[in-house]
């Protein structure tokens, strides 16, 4: 996947560094330098399939090594590492109690901003507990409610994610959603590497939604708008459906003036990745009033 990163690496790095010196002394085991690590040392993820992610959590600064300069990506992760990272990517600040954790605890401060932020709802807590691929899997689908709506019924945590393709499936020769296999550091990369591009790019898509709402315009009996350029790693529409059922589009940069009349009641507004095939954004537009429903893709 070749995309263009960019927009939230430096506030990202930040909150990597301070939630690095918070587990400091932890099972996490990080110190204030490990958010702005060089990444040459490689010595043993070098050949790892999850290379790419340790790389991007790495220099985003949402996972860490260990003091020893090394990763471990076969290792275990634990409860307090998983949620450390969701708190970094989330960019969470704001603290909520966890009265479970003591004053003075090492991983308080970061539990503290995971609980305002949602992620552990229904979560026992637990900072050395070695996570299972369901007790990850709901830590994701706690952290992403704000981004993908909710779990649909009828999944574990952890079939939704695989089905949603975030979460490798087990092994072959075993069930696909086998819930109770262990989640190591570099499962986790990859998992998390897949929700930093996530928010960043429905960020994006969120900003041009913005520009686009300023452009439109409903007069005379026509809606008037255009689409935003953005950028050639998303292609960005506009639709209507024609009362003959048949189809106008727009896409990136262009202007439109279309007749209400000849339109049926919805302008949909969607933005799609070039590079994944993932959306970045989808909204209905409720016409003549221009009443705005977001449709971002949820879990399935």
């Amino acid at each position: 996947m070749k995309i263009l990163w960019k927009g939230l690496g430096t506030s990202l790095m930040m909150v990597g560094i301070t939630i690095g010196q918070t587990l400091w002394g932890g099972t996490w085991g990080v110190y204030p330098a490990a958010a702005a690590q060089p990444l040459q040392t490689m010595s043993d993820f070098a050949a790892h399939p999850a290379k790419e992610s340790i790389l991007l959590g790495l220099q985003k600064g949402y996972i860490w090594k260990y003091p020893d300069g090394r990763f471990y990506p076969d290792k275990q992760i634990v409860q307090s590492q998983f949620v450390a990272s969701l708190v970094a990517i989330r960019g969470v600040k704001e603290t909520a109690p966890v009265p479970e954790l003591p004053v003075g605890h090492w991983a308080k401060g970061t539990y503290e901003r995971a609980q305002k932020a949602g992620i552990l709802a229904d979560v026992k807590i637990d900072p050395n507990k070695l996570l299972t691929k369901e007790e990850a899997a709901q830590l994701v689908f706690n952290a992403w409610k704000p981004y993908r709506g909710v779990k649909m019924k009828g999944y574990t945590h952890t079939g939704a994610l695989i089905t949603w393709g975030w979460m490798d499936p087990a092994p072959a020769g075993q069930p696909k959603f086998r819930e109770d296999l262990p989640v190591s550091r570099g499962d986790a990369a990859k998992i998390l590497a897949y929700l930093w591009k996530d928010k960043w790019q429905l960020e994006l898509g969120a900003k041009w939604a913005e520009e686009f709402e300023r452009s439109l315009k409903v007069t005379n009996g026509q809606i008037i708008g255009k689409v935003p350029k953005g950028d050639s790693n998303f292609t960005i529409r506009v639709s209507f459906v024609t009362v003959d059922n048949g189809r106008l589009g727009f896409l990136n940069g262009d202007s439109f003036k279309v007749e209400l009349k000849k339109v049926t009641n919805y302008m949909v507004y969607s933005v799609h990745n070039n590079n994944d095939s993932s959306d970045a954004g989808l909204i209905y537009f409720v016409l003549p009033l221009l009443e705005k429903q977001v449709k971002n893709q949820e879990f399935s």
